[in-house]
């Protein structure tokens, strides 16, 4: 995959993992493209993609609660054609799905070729948020070799015809607070709050170290990870809208080529019908 200047912008610098140093709010004068413009993309090359069925997108969304993963991910949907795109989200893992290797839960969900995938939170979450919250004893946990599984993992998805786009919304501690607070006061938002929420609040900076340790040990040149300032939710939907056009006209940038014989036979059978 060829990145533009405007995609390299937002990558990951693993030798800067500190997220603090990167941006989570733009300046007000910093141009942007226009959200529309990369929704109408979106769904225009996500339908070649389809039609297609050589090439898979598989995007991966993270960020810490409140940052806008969903809304961001039914944005990108605006036009997308429901049949070759698909979101899933992962929470914590069910003693099924802890029973198995971690990468066992999100195997069946990979995008088909022809598809749009967007993972809300992923086999990322066995590196970062397993790391506050183990699911097993503490003592069998290797996170060197989850690093190397998730590389390879991936490594191999691209090598198989599945581009791997990687999104962190970068929310900075002040707007992160403001919205969790912001919960209690929207009806439709607060049936989202519960324990866990006031446990990550007080868990923030551990959360955040894990976070930036696996971010720069799963970065990788065929599956990079893009840091989005994610403060203005609008500029966090830009970013990534534009980031995916880029992708998919990559992908896809035509649809495959008509068969000859079979148009005149089908323009045949509709002279036969009286259909000009």
């Amino acid at each position: 995959m060829e990145y533009t200047a405007f995609a390299r912008t937002w990558f990951l610098d693993p030798k800067k993992p500190a997220l603090g140093r990167y941006p989570s709010l733009l300046d007000d004068d910093e141009k942007l493209p226009a959200l529309e413009a990369s929704l109408e993309d979106i769904g225009e090359y996500q339908r070649r993609l389809w039609a297609n069925g050589r090439k898979a997108l598989l995007l991966v969304i993270h960020g810490p609660d409140t940052s806008g993963k969903d809304s961001l991910i039914r944005t990108l949907a605006t036009y997308a054609d429901p049949a070759g795109f698909h979101a899933w989200s992962f929470s914590r893992p069910t003693a099924t799905e802890s029973a198995h290797d971690f990468l066992w839960r999100v195997t069946p969900l990979l995008p088909a070729y022809g598809q749009m995938v967007a993972f809300n939170r992923s086999h990322h979450e066995a590196v970062i948020a397993e790391r506050v919250w183990p699911v097993r004893a503490e003592e069998t946990y290797d996170w060197q070799t989850r690093y190397r599984a998730i590389r390879d993992f991936e490594q191999h998805l691209v090598s198989e015809g599945t581009c791997v786009v990687k999104v962190w919304l970068n929310l900075s501690e002040d707007e992160h607070k403001r919205r969790l607070l912001k919960r209690l006061d929207k009806p439709r938002k607060r049936w989202k709050f519960d324990r866990s929420d006031i446990e990550g609040w007080k868990l923030r900076d551990k959360y955040q170290a894990y976070a930036e340790e696996a971010l720069a040990a799963t970065h990788s040149n065929e599956a990079p990870w893009f840091i989005v300032p994610g403060d203005r939710k609008s500029e966090a939907r830009a970013v990534v809208a534009a980031l995916v056009a880029e992708v998919l006209k990559q992908l896809a940038p035509d649809y495959p080529e008509e068969h000859p014989d079979v148009l005149e036979e089908y323009r045949t059978l509709l002279a036969e019908n009286g259909v000009e």
